[in-house]
């Protein structure tokens, strides 16, 4: 790959003991299991004509890639989260168990789209009773949307706060580090070792967690646009901007991802990044291993197909000291 040319854009998910990354057509996700090898999970994006015409059109392309990454993100963590701590040979024995592949795939995207919409709905909607609740000493538009903002933010960063301090959460914020790590050494064009990766910061423009934060800033501005009374219209005016929040925000993302080599416009990329100073961690080196292998992995299978999956990668099993698992 030339220095000019523009490397591919991959995307990622932290995952519980591991990390999933994404290509056009095909998504992988690594995992570090209870013995210490590695285990891949594939699944490949459905090409849908109706989906691939939505993603060309801007404001609109950014719901359908949020609705389609929540259905897709589900299957891979429910994947983690059933195997890390399984000894191979184990999940057998589970997957006796369990209804048919079908229904479990509909059904745990179901829930990982529902999850995300009701997740939006609280966090768009709790700010706004706490704003009214201050009128008496709050009154006035712009005072109210400047404490619903406020608020939002604030309940933003405490929960991360909060679930952070789990070992388990800590965990999967080192993946997601790592997952950073893996795709700025790919977009730099150095190869993928763990001393170079290691080398690479763990923040990044495109990451969720900097959309997470410019929909708060981007729904404060839109909604000195509506009216805040009564308190009826404006919940209902709330529910109704969530697209439109997440439409723009999406594209404020893009735009500063674009622009994040601009010695002045790349400071508008700063916010997402200092959030992402909570939502990833370090990673050690056995997690920069399994992130490498995901990405590797998916690189295979675009190049040569899904039959890689049967291939193993040289380096399997770390030591103890380095997969052991904070419960």
């Amino acid at each position: 790959m030339g220095k000019s040319q523009q490397p591919p854009a991959y995307g990622g998910q932290a995952l519980i003991e591991g990390v999933m990354f994404g290509g056009k057509k095909d998504t992988v996700t690594a995992i570090r299991r209870k013995d210490g090898s590695i285990d891949y999970f594939h699944v490949p994006k459905e090409q849908r004509p109706i989906a691939a015409k939505l993603k060309k059109i801007p404001f609109i392309r950014g719901i359908v890639a949020l609705i389609e990454s929540a259905g897709i993100g589900s299957r891979h963590l429910t994947f983690s989260s059933e195997r890390y701590d399984l000894m191979p040979g184990e999940e057998e024995e589970v997957e006796a168990e369990e209804p048919s592949k079908l229904v479990m795939v509909l059904g745990v995207a179901a829930v990982g789209v529902l999850s995300f919409l009701f997740g939006k709905f609280a966090f768009t909607l709790v700010p706004v009773f706490l704003a009214e609740l201050m009128q008496p000493i709050a009154p006035g538009k712009t005072a109210q949307i400047l404490l619903e903002s406020l608020f939002k933010l604030i309940l933003l960063l405490t929960y991360i706060s909060l679930i952070s301090m789990t070992p388990l959460i800590k965990r999967v914020f080192q993946y997601h580090g790592a997952e950073h790590k893996v795709i700025n050494t790919f977009e730099n064009q150095l190869p993928l070792t763990v001393e170079n990766v290691q080398s690479q910061s763990r923040l990044h423009y495109r990451c969720g967690s900097s959309f997470i934060l410019f929909t708060v800033i981007v729904g404060m501005f839109i909604y000195f646009l509506v009216p805040t009374d009564p308190l009826w219209l404006r919940i209902v005016n709330r529910i109704l901007l969530i697209p439109v929040v997440l439409g723009i925000s999406f594209e404020v993302l893009q735009v500063t991802n674009l622009v994040r080599s601009v010695p002045v416009l790349k400071y508008l990329g700063y916010p997402g990044l200092w959030l992402q100073l909570l939502t990833t961690k370090e990673p050690d080196d056995s997690q920069v291993e399994v992130a490498i292998a995901s990405f590797e992995k998916l690189l295979e299978i675009e190049e040569h197909g899904v039959e890689v999956l049967d291939k193993k990668p040289e380096l399997e099993v770390a030591s103890d000291s380095d997969t052991a698992i904070l419960n």
